[in-house]
């Protein structure tokens, strides 16, 4: 299978042109300490393939012979429409970046199923639904966990998704999930993931599960990326790790790369520093 980008390049480089395909990847950080930043790049910067070949050019660069840009891009979130989402990309990355994926990113919008059991009025969340019919849909019984397997099923096999987040899936409203259900739900799209071919980048604050709960979805991924802030004297800085990564970890290892250091600018998530093992 080729690997699919994820579009960070001094990353894709290190690791063979990116993700091996068929991947469930955690991405899971302290607040602020650089996983939604990386989500966001990765959503942009592959959304640039098509939407902007010469800025993805500028900022990116070639593929690697090894990989393939994914054919879609798709963001799914829980809480968050695509008009927040985008807001919140272009703090992250240059506004022409962001403004070029205009059709070329998908977002899904999960939020009826959500809130639906929930105390929270329908007109916070449903008010900018595009139709009668979609305003319909929210009497409907599609569960969070059904609405989430049928966007997957519908939009995974060859692309990249995006989902925002799990944690939001452990805190699901109206009690339709326990907690017992999340890590075999991230291992049953990891299984189907393999038959898709797709890279489903997976994102969690681990700040708030416990220690056994943030080991339980490690083990249910394929790979899992970690943004910790890093202390030394007065300064902090943020930093990531690949805690473990099939096909992809046995790379850095006989490189003895074992933390990157990390920076945001005007291109997005990059990776600064790489610090080997002493």
């Amino acid at each position: 299978m080729d690997r699919i980008p994820f579009g960070i390049r001094r990353l894709d480089s290190t690791i063979g042109g990116g993700a091996p395909g068929g991947s469930v990847v955690l991405v899971s950080g302290e607040a602020g300490a650089g996983a939604r930043e990386f989500l966001y790049t990765s959503a942009v910067m592959n959304g640039l393939v098509e939407g902007d070949p010469d800025l993805f050019d500028l900022y990116y660069g070639s593929v690697d012979a090894a990989a393939a840009a994914p054919a879609e891009v798709h963001y799914l979130s829980f809480t968050s429409d695509e008009r927040q989402v985008r807001e919140e990309m272009t703090l992250t990355l240059d506004d022409e970046m962001v403004d070029a994926t205009e059709g070329e990113l998908h977002f899904h919008d999960l939020a009826a199923e959500y809130f639906r059991l929930s105390p929270v009025p329908r007109e916070w969340y449903g008010a900018r639904t595009a139709s009668v019919a979609e305003l319909g849909a929210t009497d409907d019984r599609t569960s969070v966990a059904e609405a989430l397997g049928n966007q997957l099923t519908e939009n995974a096999a060859g692309n990249l998704v995006v989902l925002d987040s799990i944690t939001d899936l452990v805190t699901a409203s109206g009690g339709e999930l326990s907690w017992e259900d999340v890590p075999v739900i991230l291992k049953g799209i990891s299984r189907a993931a393999f038959d898709w071919n797709a890279l489903i980048l997976a994102h969690v604050n681990h700040e708030t599960l416990t220690a056994r709960e943030h080991g339980q979805l490690i083990d249910a991924a394929d790979g899992t990326l970690l943004f910790e802030w890093e202390s030394g004297g007065s300064a902090r800085a943020r930093t990531m790790v690949v805690k473990q990564f099939r096909g992809v970890l046995s790379r850095i290892e006989e490189e003895d790369i074992v933390r990157f250091e990390t920076e945001i600018g005007d291109a997005g998530f990059d990776i600064s520093d790489v610090r080997k093992i002493r």
